[in-house]
């Protein structure tokens, strides 16, 4: 009996057939420019790699393939130079005087682009809390164009209900689009397509890469038309990876289930570690019971993922003494690596939200929890923590 395939089938071998020249079942990194044509215009399928490569398409391939799995018909992907880089690509379909409503706790960076630059172009925002669907659908506009949800969302761990929210935004508009940043639950976790997204984005250089030594971005559409334009904007502004940076998430992918099996396993234990330690005031893990979102999170994840977010006590002078006294968790930004990570947001990835209303609190620390023995990572905290 022929069975579609599951996702860790897919991150294996979708997009990667063996390579034709040579029988390679890995997929070769096309290290070129430009393509020989036989004629003016007669090419194989590829003239400059701006515009397409093969180890480039094959990723987007593969990426489109893992967030189609529950849709009747594939998506389709495109792949970027970094997320960010696919972020400003997929708000170039909104015009001067259209609105996008985002989550009051979205990435600094994110924030930094909607707010210091695509604002001087005209476009508006306005943020709300994306945990409530009835907020989400009271902020709506008019002239609102584009929902941008992050779930879990960039440090505050707040979980968006993707159904509701995309019920309650068709209901008022068939004209606004819904995007989802799936950074933080990745492909294995969350498929946003399949809950009623149009877009799903990534950071390529997360969970999908996974081993902190590429930058790249991703946007998957659910619909022919806006990936279409998202094509001829990806191939005009020309914000895409290098070959070898595609071939790098490619490797990546293969292991995401194994790896977010693990981080998720991980996360668990260490979040249950956090909760009631003396020196810990608030842990905050979708897995957690206590975790408002955790219903939501269980109805549309699959696990909890990788990413916990605590706060010490003692304030702000106890949590640099902490980050700075661990050893297995390194003090730096990003996550999704094999590796622990420990950061605290306000002064490191959402410094750029310093004084606005997304403010991040001075002591929350984020955990990216990886992949090392889980004993390990238990007593690096414990020696760290018991330095209070």
């Amino acid at each position: 009996m022929q069975r579609n395939p599951q996702i860790e089938t897919l991150a294996i071998h979708a997009g990667q057939g063996a390579d034709p020249a040579t029988g390679a079942v890995i997929m070769p990194i096309y290290q070129t420019s430009t393509f020989a044509q036989a004629e003016i215009g007669i090419t194989k399928g590829f003239d400059y790699s701006r515009t397409a490569n093969p180890t480039r398409l094959a990723l987007e391939q593969c990426l489109a393939a893992l967030e189609s799995i529950g849709l009747s018909q594939p998506a389709y992907g495109l792949a970027f130079a970094s997320g960010m880089a696919a972020t400003d690509t997929l708000l170039r379909l909104i015009k001067p005087g259209e609105h996008v409503l985002a989550s009051n706790d979205v990435y600094g960076g994110t924030f930094r682009l909607f707010e210091r630059i695509l604002k001087e172009y005209g476009l508006q925002f306005s943020y709300t809390d994306i945990s409530d669907p009835v907020l989400v659908e009271a902020n709506l506009r008019p002239e609102t164009r584009l929902v941008w949800i992050e779930t879990p969302t960039n440090p505050l761990l707040k979980i968006a209900d993707i159904t509701e929210i995309s019920r309650r935004v068709r209901a008022r508009s068939t004209n606004i689009m819904i995007a989802v940043d799936n950074t933080f639950a990745s492909p294995y976790l969350q498929q946003p397509l399949t809950l009623g997204a149009d877009f799903v984005i990534h950071s390529t250089t997360k969970y999908l890469g996974g081993h902190s030594d590429v930058i790249g971005g991703a946007i998957i559409a659910r619909e022919k038309s806006a990936y279409d334009r998202l094509k001829f904007l990806q191939n005009a502004v020309g914000a895409v990876p290098g070959p070898m940076d595609c071939w790098l998430i490619l490797r990546g992918i293969k292991t995401l289930a194994v790896r977010m099996e693990r981080h998720s396993a991980n996360a668990a234990r260490v979040a249950d570690y956090l909760t009631g330690h003396p020196a810990v005031e608030k842990v905050i893990y979708p897995g957690l019971e206590n975790h408002p979102g955790h219903a939501v999170a269980k109805k549309q994840m699959r696990l909890y993922g990788g990413m916990i977010s605590l706060i010490l006590k003692g304030g702000e002078k106890t949590t640099r003494k902490i980050v700075e006294a661990t050893r297995v968790f390194a003090l730096a930004e990003s996550l999704g690596g094999v590796e622990s990570l420990i950061e605290v947001p306000a002064a490191m990835t959402h410094a750029s939200v310093s004084g606005s209303a997304l403010e991040v609190p001075a002591g929350l620390v984020r955990l990216s929890v990886g992949i090392e023995n889980i004993d390990d990572l238990l007593a690096d905290l414990e020696q760290a923590l018991c330095r209070l």
